[in-house]
């Protein structure tokens, strides 16, 4: 239960896809306008090619292994056990980190800067808007089973 208000949710401040869209399209809109080029433009769609492929990958595992794993996904929905298997190994937080992937990608595929930096703010709104808040409900969920896995695996990477 989340500790303010006595709801079996984090409370995150929105859902998280809605971050990497609005980070997704601010940049895209900036970069033309400001355009900051980065290389040429096939090794760099080469690149967010590579980078589209893992993020995709790495949020399809992460959804399978959460799904087998009995938990929901969403976190406006109440967490109903702690997945330790699969990139959970790696990461505690695997979705978001793919989505900043996909933001690196979506800046290779537009050669452009300003997407790239757009990663940091987008880390930035999933670490104070999303992570903290479900590492507190976590914790106070799950008690020394999430504060053993926090020991274990590292918030990003």
């Amino acid at each position: 239960m989340s500790p303010k208000t006595g709801t079996d949710h984090p409370e995150v401040i929105a859902f998280p896809p809605l971050f990497f869209f609005g980070c997704a399209t601010a940049s895209a809109l900036l970069q033309h306008f400001f355009p900051l080029p980065i290389m040429r433009c096939s090794a760099s769609l080469s690149i967010g090619l590579v980078l589209a492929a893992g993020s995709g990958a790495l949020a399809l595992w992460a959804r399978s292994v959460m799904k087998a794993g009995g938990t929901n996904i969403r976190p406006d929905r109440p967490a109903l056990k702690i997945v330790t298997t699969g990139p959970f190994r790696f990461t505690r937080n695997p979705l978001y980190l793919s989505l900043c992937l996909l933001q690196l990608a979506l800046g290779f595929f537009l050669n452009d800067w300003i997407p790239i930096l757009f990663a940091i703010p987008l880390a930035l709104m999933f670490h104070f808007g999303v992570v903290l808040r479900e590492e507190s409900y976590l914790e106070s969920k799950f008690g020394e089973e999430y504060l053993s896995f926090k020991r274990q695996v590292r918030r990003w990477l």
